[in-house]
């Protein structure tokens, strides 16, 4: 399985800059949050100090309606502190789920809009993580990454502050075992680096595994490939589950350390505060006071370790979701041309196509299919026949030549125009986990409920659908799987008729259907194409007799043109053909 570069920083000003962008049009949530922040870091001390004043000066002298003043002034303090945890708590999280929303919708949109060529190289379990778990990960950063940093941090200060404003020797010894934390600090933060990192791509590589074994599910049962691939399945699995365990093992470790610190550095305040309050140095309040400071000073340290892990594993999702919005791999739209109408005139002028720029799939090309013409291709599989519909269509730019469309180049006109005005009827239909009738119009509100079910009823499929439980509300589920393929190529053929194409392109339209089903469209397909120009890819050359041109394509090549009686006269590639299939058919 291919492996990704996720390599990251923890902090990276670009990637930041990037991201607060994104917090623009909540403003307001962010420096609520940030005001709620140094509140919290400034009143983090409030408590020890109210303890160590309620012990030195209320309780040793035994002054008790002092301590139940003290008391209530503690316990006004701890709700406070409770409240302002509660919204800060609340608006962190509100703004990072209203961030990668926005994220989310545009990168969704951007990839809806790559040309199909991106698609064939990006495996889509990836791009899946990209838009769920990354996106996730980057909401971390706001609820419990960046933000929380900076109050501990300012924590942090204020504490160390109010400690060395109070006894700044007590305050050295306390800080003495403070190297030992740093440097056990930093060999955790590289060690956790490469675990994330390595946790973040195998999270991938699993994404991408079940997604691609789930849609083939198929294949796989086909082939009693179960064992196989389930093998496979536990080796990443494995990889993942060790990723996950080297991270958890890291953690495992640090903290027992970080305790074992911790408790050196509450000895030495024993040890050193005690002989301080013996020589009447200092109070027992002090000393309370301190042992709470303590305590602040490592939580926060501790909580900073995880979050510099989360900020480290957003940074890296966040490199990987800008690395596919940096992505510019889109069909240039500049044409801007929209004809009142559209005749359906086609020309290809020497048409040069590789999909990878190296082999050559369409070699110099050229033919023209005039306005309501039926325009046949046939030939071998990898002849070029699909490749020139996806061309027409702009899903993939040709290299040379030009492809016009009523005298006027493709690349003038508005791609959105130009994709609206050809309907395609592919081999491999695909249906959404939907409605009958949303598949059909594709959430088209203009496209009206009678218009559908005449089309239904002019291709054949009315019937079948009225006996699907709910009718044309009926839910198919994914790809169609609850449907008969024959079925599934109908509703595809009335998607075609209710958008009312120009230009209509069957790409082996009729290979899922059997051969009643086919007759019984068959005048239907007819109806479809009459005022229309259509191109058709068959094997089945029965299909395409009544054809005004039939192509013929071999290696990228067209061998021979004309009508169906045209080639059989020239016996060549397009009588070969025939012969073959009607000599197998028994005809």
């Amino acid at each position: 399985m291919k492996q990704e570069n996720i390599a990251g920083k923890a902090y990276d000003s670009k990637l930041l800059s990037r991201l607060a962008k994104y917090i623009s049009p909540y403003k307001g949530i962010f420096w609520i949050s940030v005001v709620l922040t140094i509140l919290l870091a400034a009143v983090a001390p409030a408590l020890p100090l109210l303890i160590e004043h309620t012990l030195d000066r209320y309780i040793l002298s035994g002054d008790y309606s002092g301590l139940n003043k003290m008391l209530i002034a503690m316990m006004a303090l701890l709700i406070g502190q409770t409240v302002i945890r509660y919204y800060h708590t609340l608006t962190t999280n509100t703004l990072g789920q209203s961030v990668i929303r926005d994220i989310r919708i545009q990168i969704f949109n951007h990839i809806t809009n790559l040309r199909l060529k991106y698609f064939d190289n990006t495996p889509i379990g990836r791009l899946i993580t990209r838009t769920i778990s990354d996106l996730e990960t980057i909401a971390n950063i706001f609820s419990e990454g960046l933000i929380q940093i900076i109050g501990d941090l300012l924590q942090l200060v204020v504490i160390l502050g109010v400690m060395l404003y109070t006894d700044w020797q007590l305050t050295l010894i306390v800080l003495i075992p403070m190297p030992l934390m740093i440097v056990a600090t930093y060999i955790f933060k590289e060690a956790m680096k490469s675990a994330f990192q390595s946790v973040r791509l195998w999270v991938s590589n699993l994404n991408t595994f079940l997604q691609e074994h789930i849609s083939g599910m198929g294949i796989i049962q086909y082939f009693a490939r179960e064992d196989q691939e389930l093998r496979k399945f536990k080796a990443i699995n494995k990889e993942h589950r060790d990723a996950n365990i080297r991270a958890n093992w890291y953690f495992s470790i640090f903290f027992p350390v970080l305790e074992i610190i911790m408790a050196i550095s509450l000895g030495l305040l024993v040890w050193y505060g005690s002989k301080q309050i013996l020589g009447d140095k200092i109070s027992p309040g002090v000393v309370v006071a301190f042992i709470m400071y303590i305590n602040m000073i490592f939580r926060p340290i501790r909580e900073l370790i995880d979050k510099f892990n989360t900020l480290q594993m957003g940074m890296v999702s966040a490199e990987r979701i800008f690395d596919v919005l940096d992505t510019n791999e889109f069909t240039p739209n500049n044409g801007t041309y929209k004809p009142e109408t559209v005749r359906g005139e086609i020309e290809f002028q020497h048409v040069w196509f590789a999909y990878n720029d190296e082999n050559w799939v369409l070699k110099d090309v050229s033919f023209k299919a005039e306005a309501g013409e039926t325009l046949a291709l046939v030939g071998a599989t990898g002849a070029g026949k699909s490749s020139i519909i996806n061309i027409l269509s702009r899903f993939y730019e040709i290299q040379k030549g030009t492809i016009l469309l009523d005298g006027v180049d493709i690349r003038e006109y508005d791609l959105n125009f130009l994709r609206q005005t050809i309907s395609t009827v592919l081999q491999d239909v695909f249906l959404f986990s939907d409605s009958v009738i949303n598949n059909i119009n594709l959430n088209n509100q203009e496209i009206s409920k009678e218009s559908i079910i005449d089309a239904a009823k002019q291709v054949g499929a009315y019937d079948f659908i009225m006996r699907l439980p709910g009718g044309f509300d009926y839910e198919v589920q994914e790809r169609g799987a609850t449907l008969s393929s024959g079925q599934a190529q109908l509703i595809s053929f009335i998607r075609a008729l209710v958008h009312d194409p120009k230009i209509l392109i069957l790409d082996e339209a009729t290979s899922s259907i059997d051969t009643e089903t086919e007759v019984l469209i068959q005048s239907a397909i007819e109806n479809l194409m009459e005022g229309r120009t259509a191109i058709v890819i068959a094997h089945r050359l029965s299909t395409i007799q009544k054809a005004d041109k039939i192509i013929v394509l071999d290696k990228g090549e067209i061998k021979e043109m004309g009508s169906h009686q045209q080639l059989l006269a020239i016996e060549g590639y397009y009588k070969k053909l025939y012969d073959l299939q009607f000599n197998s058919a028994g005809i």
